[in-house]
């Protein structure tokens, strides 16, 4: 793998270097290779990537053809699920209201 430093623009070339090993997959197969895994727990994830990858793949055909709704883009800002907003009981964490 090469990326080329333009302009002694060492921090762009270490993004696009970054993002390269991204998309190969290396720092994923780091991380498995961090430990052992056993043949059975090896065979078990990869069906369970093979199921999710068809199913994704599935999902995004049907909403293609029109039968499912698109996600929903999510505007930055917008105040929705997960936002800040304010919550009933309000104050600092910790809910329950026991005096």
């Amino acid at each position: 793998m090469q990326v080329l430093v333009r302009d002694n623009n060492v921090d762009q070339a270490l993004k696009a270097l970054k993002k390269k090993m991204q998309r190969e997959g290396i720092f994923r197969e780091m991380k498995l290779r961090g430990h052992y895994e056993k043949p059975s727990e090896k065979k078990a994830r990869q069906k369970a990537e093979a199921v999710r990858r068809a199913r994704k793949l599935a999902r995004k055909k049907l909403q293609r053809e029109g039968l499912l709704p698109m996600k929903p883009k999510v505007m930055p800002g917008a105040g929705g699920p997960g936002g800040r907003g304010a919550r009933p009981g309000g104050g600092f964490g910790g809910g329950g209201g026991r005096a």
